[in-house]
């Protein structure tokens, strides 16, 4: 400890209690090293920790299902009208960072990776002049000797920097959001690990469906040799041939419904499709829906069929505002408020849901039963509202 750190100990007065011991993760959970998908034991998929960047690649870049339920997700909270207590904090949160969105960005990483890592930087006088959000699969938490995080290791390639958690005055360097994670005392539990299964089942599905329409939108058949004599068969160079010229001109999308001449005992025997393969569509939009589900979005605003839960798009955008993007926001606010603090004492920032236009009948209904309420005078009407008293 410095002896400015021990300066700014003095004032706030030591610790009455000791810290419970944490667990020391010095290998982060989501390190590259490891496969997506670890290997199996004699118990079943015994998988290890999330490749992050992998994932990404299957879910976020090739899955469009997964893609836009993050979007809805980091858009929205990105765009929700803010109540900010400081006209300077506002500025801070609301400005972009090497042109991204600090809210948006949030929101979609803590729904990822689970990890949200916000470095403060500051100008000459020491005051917050940026918020940056940092990638959160570069970022190694080095806790102290009874696992406490003291700083936070971001690494790039051979770079490697390292930010303490707090600067000589206890003011933060790094504010860490993280969700509930059971099992961890340093990270959070992303959705992308949650959703890894249904994910992995439809981008499976969509290679199948593709590789269906490139041939000829239809199973494979059997070219069969017949030729009336018992034991006959084809010699290794006519089996060749054959098998040449059927992968040559009659194979492939650009081959779909060419006609086919058969000769010295040769037959087409066409596959039919089983009644698994037929349902194969069906499991799609199951594991749609489950992606779905992994980031809380109703599936309905995702365009996914047989899914009859909410009565309207209306009802089902209303479901999305209520059950995640306003507990995501609030996590996000109240984290980055607290760790302003030293510089904002006072700092307060809420979503305004007067100005949610998916919050609009709610609101409405609140309206109307408060002016009903013929016991409650004015004063008391507008302190239930949110309204703030007028001077005179």
């Amino acid at each position: 400890m410095s002896i400015l750190q021990s300066l700014a100990a003095a004032f706030k007065g030591a610790a009455v209690s000791e810290r419970a011991p944490l667990a020391r993760g010095f290998i982060s959970p989501w390190a590259e090293t490891f496969q997506w998908r670890a290997g199996s034991g004699m118990s079943g998929d015994l998988r290890g920790p999330l490749n992050y960047p992998a994932a990404i690649r299957e879910a976020y870049l090739r899955n469009p299902v997964a893609q836009r339920a993050v979007r809805l997700v980091g858009e929205g909270v990105g765009n929700a009208p803010l109540m900010v207590s400081d006209p300077e904090l506002a500025r801070l949160v609301q400005a972009t960072s090497a042109g991204q969105a600090l809210l948006e960005t949030l929101a979609s990483r803590m729904l990822l990776h689970g990890n949200g890592y916000v470095q403060v930087l500051r100008d000459a006088d020491g005051q917050p002049a940026e918020l940056f959000a940092l990638r959160p699969e570069r970022v190694r938490i080095l806790p102290d000797a009874n696992g406490w995080p003291v700083a936070f290791l971001y690494s790039l390639g051979e770079t490697s920097l390292q930010i303490d958690a707090v600067d000589e005055f206890g003011r933060p360097n790094v504010i860490h959001i993280r969700t509930y994670h059971p099992a961890d005392d340093h990270y959070g539990a992303g959705c992308l690990e949650a959703a890894e299964e249904a994910v992995a089942i439809h981008n499976a599905a969509a290679r199948w469906n593709r590789a269906l329409l490139e041939n000829a939108a239809r199973p494979s058949g059997a070219l069969v040799y017949d030729p009336g004599e018992p034991g006959a068969a084809l010699s290794a160079d006519q089996f060749d041939r054959i098998k040449a010229e059927l992968a040559a001109a009659f194979s492939g999308e650009s081959n779909a419904g060419r006609p086919m001449l058969l000769e010295g005992g040769l037959k087409w025997q066409t596959l039919a499709l089983s009644p698994a393969d037929m349902d194969f569509a069906t499991l799609k939009a199951a594991a749609a829906r489950d992606v779905a589900l992994a980031f809380g979005v109703p599936p309905m605003l995702l365009g996914l069929p047989g899914d009859n839960t909410y009565a309207n798009y209306r009802e089902a955008n209303r479901a999305l505002w209520r059950l995640t993007l306003l507990p995501l926001a609030g996590k996000l606010l109240a984290a980055l408020a607290e760790g302003l603090v030293p510089w904002f004492p006072d700092a307060k920032m809420t979503v305004d849901l007067d100005r949610v236009p998916a919050l609009a009948e709610d609101r409405q209904l609140l309206w109307n039963q408060v002016s009903a309420a013929d016991f409650l005078s004015p004063a008391e009407k507008r302190q239930m509202l949110g309204i703030a008293e007028t001077i005179a």
